[in-house]
């Protein structure tokens, strides 16, 4: 059997509080101790103490409730037990464990007044005892297959049947029994029930908002596994990102490989190893020229020179230094200074030369510079 403690709230203010104490004997069988007041401070801590309510303070019921959740189930033993109470809403509805039965699951509902369970809980806190659970003082006898059965439970007689469960008083138990004949329980077969029920209580009332709060603890079993969850996540998006450089870097080599092979094909036969780009971008500079290059300068000069009445272009000389001697025929000197002054507009560097008069038109050179 586990080891528990059972602690019994008393009837009266005046009254003692009693326990019971179960464990494991040194032979194997149970034992059990019992006394007034709170359990003895020498009682192993780690023993769960279990209060017991008094038969007199609670209301029990037993309805077939079919399972659903903690909410909906104790919602629906609100209204079951609405009919037999005045103000449903000002009392404390436990709802216990299904019972299989013959016409559905049965469970057990209790009824208490919730300032009778917050002067029980904050009497036991103040004495330093916060119980794992409550359980009704009728709910420690066994349940009868038929009839009802007698004990006396923490100093209190009370009376226990198969659907009913109340404190034992003399014309209550006779309008409720009736003519059947109630079975006393020996002392020594209420105490084996109160291990049985100490160990698994059918009915808790510590319920919504007198539940027992309790503390969490840290799961270290569970980190690990997230933390090894977060590094494993990390490592995949790693990996995900080495996998995207990767391409990259391929994509990029491949490129530039093609690129060098079309360079190639721009390069004269015998042109040698080396960098195709390169060697592609000198031969363009011989072609073209040094500076702007004579296609560019030259396409300059004409536009201008064609842009300006009466000036006419009739020769052409590029230098090796990038220049384009450009020889020029004008009707005068306005036209002159304007294809000039246009040419260093486009960003040209325009050195004239000594225009001579010929015919009625002027005639000179310009060096047209980048």
């Amino acid at each position: 059997m586990t080891a528990a403690t059972l602690l019994f709230v008393p009837q009266q203010a005046d009254q003692p509080w009693r326990w019971w104490r179960f464990r494991d004997g040194a032979d194997g069988a149970a034992a059990h101790d019992e006394g007034e007041g709170m359990p003895p401070a020498q009682l192993d801590a780690s023993v769960p103490v279990v209060a017991v309510a008094p038969a007199d303070a609670v209301t029990l019921h037993w309805a077939a409730i079919p399972a659903r959740s903690a909410a909906q189930a104790a919602a629906a033993a609100r209204i079951v037990v609405s009919d037999a109470t005045a103000t449903p809403a000002d009392l404390h509805v436990a709802i216990g464990e299904a019972r299989a039965g013959v016409e559905g699951e049965e469970r057990a509902i209790a009824v208490v007044a919730p300032e009778r369970m917050a002067a029980w809980l904050a009497e036991m806190n103040a004495r330093g005892v916060d119980p794992v659970a409550m359980v009704p003082a009728p709910l420690l006898l066994p349940e009868p297959e038929e009839g009802w059965l007698r004990g006396e439970v923490g100093g209190q007689a009370v009376m226990r049947g198969r659907s009913a469960g109340f404190a034992d008083e003399a014309r209550l138990t006779e309008l409720i029994v009736g003519d059947a004949e109630p079975v006393a329980l020996a002392r020594d077969e209420v105490w084996r029930a109160a291990a049985s029920a100490a160990s698994a209580w059918p009915l808790d009332l510590r319920q919504g908002p007198f539940a027992r709060r309790t503390r969490r603890s840290i799961d270290w079993a569970l980190v690990r596994r997230l933390g090894l969850l977060v590094a494993m996540i990390l490592l995949a998006t790693l990996a995900i990102d080495l996998v995207r450089i990767a391409r990259y870097s391929f994509g990029a080599d491949t490129m530039e490989a093609r690129a060098a092979a079309v360079a190639r094909q721009g390069l004269p036969r015998g042109a040698g190893e080396g960098d195709a780009s390169r060697m592609l971008g000198e031969r363009l500079s011989r072609l073209r020229g040094p500076g702007s290059g004579f296609s560019r300068t030259a396409a300059a000069v004409y536009q201008i020179v064609q842009a300006v009445p009466d000036s006419e272009v009739t020769a052409l000389d590029f230098q090796p230094t990038g220049a384009l001697r450009v020889s020029l025929s004008v009707a005068g000197e306005g036209q002159a200074n304007t294809v000039k002054t246009q040419l260093e507009r486009a960003g040209f560097t325009v050195t004239s030369g000594v225009f001579q008069q010929a015919g009625g038109r002027l005639s000179g050179d310009l060096t047209v510079a980048p």
